[in-house]
């Protein structure tokens, strides 16, 4: 064994104190920068409005949504036979297009009312000729289709 295997590495109180000061500094910094990466980790603004239940919903809130609605009484009473027209029926009764009887025009619409309003019913939910069934709206309940054949006939009478 030689003299040497027992000799310090430090061998001046300046490398001591250089060490001593590393062996501190060190592992404080470290877990400075562990803390800063740990507590850190999300940036936000200093009003904190990303965490707001508005923005967080917003965040959230699905891709899309289904809105079902069922018919029924308060349905039909939502939409009277003259917005049916308007929307649906107006496109050819009210230009007289692909034969369609025009709105008002009683000698149009004579023919098709002599067999009674059951039958222009009948005739209208099943269709005939250019016009689908209800008008092109199966949509529309039966109560509703009705109204609107109401409307048209009633500017005939």
């Amino acid at each position: 064994m030689s003299a040497n295997e027992h000799e310090s590495m430090i061998k001046t109180p300046k490398q001591l104190i250089v060490i001593m000061v590393l062996a501190f500094v060190v592992p404080v910094v470290a877990f400075i920068m562990l803390a800063q990466l740990v507590i850190g980790g999300a940036k936000s603004d200093a009003t904190g409005a990303e965490f707001s239940d508005e923005a967080v919903r917003a965040r959230i809130k699905p891709v899309a949504e289904l809105n079902v609605q069922f018919g029924g009484a308060a349905a039909a009473a939502a939409r009277s036979g003259e917005d049916i027209f308007k929307g649906v029926c107006s496109a050819c009764h009210a230009t007289g297009a692909a034969g369609a009887p025009k709105y008002g025009d009683k000698a149009a619409w004579g023919p098709r009312l002599k067999d009674g309003i059951a039958t222009v019913y009948a005739i209208g939910m099943k269709g005939k000729g250019a016009m689908p069934p209800k008008g092109g709206d199966s949509s529309l309940s039966d109560a509703e289709f009705k109204s609107a054949v109401d409307y048209m006939v009633k500017a005939v009478k």
